[in-house]
């Protein structure tokens, strides 16, 4: 993959914005039946998709299997609410009591920038609500997973989505800024650190013209809170997958575990033994729990940070690498023990877990500390107590409340959606 050069941008912005016309008149059923298209297209091809899931993303067999399968429902979901939205004219009452008919139209030219952790899913997901709602899109994928995007594309296009309706940007941040500082993009969808949201932002709030939308998924630094009341193996199971699944690279991944000090030691000794048990090594290998970290910045960040709480005295726990790790970019899993919640003012993303412990009757302290670091994406609660379950729910400020299970998926049967603060 060549990074996209300004001209080549330009060219492309062209391109789309003249084209984006003549696919938001092909109406919303044409539209979802090629989104369908796509998605049996990248069923046909999963098996491709794992095997650059794994060799360029580092994600173990089981994330790449779910990472096609979300990406597949994107698509199809998407294709869904083309037809349900953008295939008649809605109905609205009018003022004066007559009945007024509204048609659903694209923007124009979206640019959806999209992170490696989820090379795929998250790469397809804006893209495919783009074209579904009859705009243009410009995908540009993570510098580091530019195959994963490249394949995407080029299927989108065999399925016979026109390639002037959908372009591959590749390259770092600076064509991700050449991009959304174009005067012909008509919206943003971003997911990536919360410090690129703020300067896209800024940068879209400057222009002349028209608001230009921006759709931001960003940081979390995500908690999970646990009482005396809670199943201690239910416990360690969803602590472990949370934490260090991924290798600890999901966006809704465990950082923070807040814990009743009345069963902490007996808590933390079970995460302690079944992270010991974990396996770490080769992602393509069936066996493997664990993988890689994404490159080698991201080891030696988060390896500076383990360093910083071994030499506070704050480790408690550290899996031992295999031999032969060291030549890869793998992160051991770490649990270290803080004081409060305001030790940590960075979101570390990967296989760290911080263990704070809280006193009966202090949970709505522990509350306003997870409300305090200005995140809100996701947060776990393990109780059987129904008074708790509502006291957390009134008054935490996140996104998605996981309760009683993992909080790096979704599930309708148990997940509780909260309102974003």
């Amino acid at each position: 993959a060549v990074e996209a050069t300004e001209a080549e941008l330009d060219a492309m912005l062209r391109r789309a914005h003249a084209a984006q016309g003549a696919w938001d008149g092909l109406g919303g059923e044409a539209r979802a039946g090629l989104l369908d298209r796509t998605a049996d297209l990248f069923e046909e091809h999963r098996e491709h998709f794992y095997s650059l899931c794994i060799r360029e993303a580092g994600k173990t067999l089981p994330d790449a299997i779910l990472e096609v399968r979300e990406a597949v429902d994107f698509l199809r979901y998407y294709a869904a609410e083309a037809r349900r939205l953008f295939t008649n004219a809605h109905r609205l009452p009018g003022p004066t009591g007559e009945t007024n008919e509204l048609r659903l139209h694209g923007r124009g030219v979206w640019a959806c920038i999209s992170p490696w952790n989820f090379p795929l899913a998250i790469f397809t997901g804006p893209v495919a609500a783009a074209l579904a709602a009859g705009n243009a899109a410009i995908a540009k994928p993570a510098e580091q997973t530019p195959l994963i995007g490249a394949l995407a594309v080029r299927l989108m296009h065999e399925a016979g989505i026109p390639e002037d309706i959908v372009h591959l940007a590749v390259g770092d941040g600076k064509v991700g800024a050449a991009l959304t500082a174009h005067p012909l993009i008509a919206g943003v969808a971003f997911t990536g650190s919360t410090a690129v949201a703020r300067a896209i932002n800024r940068s879209l709030a400057e222009r002349d013209g028209p608001i230009v939308p921006l759709i931001a998924e960003t940081g979390g630094q995500n908690a999970m809170i646990v009482d005396s009341s809670a199943l201690p193996e239910q416990v360690t199971r969803d602590v472990v997958a949370s934490a260090f699944q991924s290798a600890g690279q999901r966006c809704s991944a465990l950082r923070v575990l807040f814990v009743q000090e009345d069963v902490a030691d007996t808590m933390v000794t079970m995460i302690r033994g079944a992270m010991e048990a974990l396996s770490i090594g080769d992602p393509r290998l069936p066996t493997t729990d664990v993988g890689p970290v994404i490159d080698a910045e991201a080891k030696a960040s988060l390896e500076t940070h383990v360093a910083e709480l071994r030499a506070a005295g704050r480790v408690v726990a550290e899996r031992a690498l295999p031999a032969g790790a060291e030549q890869g970019s793998f992160v051991a899993p770490v649990i270290a023990e803080l004081p409060d919640l305001s030790a940590l003012t960075d979101e570390h993303f990967g296989p760290v877990l911080h263990v704070i412990r809280w006193k009966a009757g202090d949970l709505g302290k522990v509350i306003d500390q997870v409300n305090a670091t200005g995140y809100g994406l996701t947060l776990g609660l393990q109780s059987r107590i129904d008074t708790v379950h509502a006291e957390v729910q009134a008054k935490a400020r996140v996104g998605n409340l996981y309760v009683n299970r993992n909080q790096i998926g979704r599930s309708e049967e148990h997940t509780s959606e909260l309102q974003s603060h």
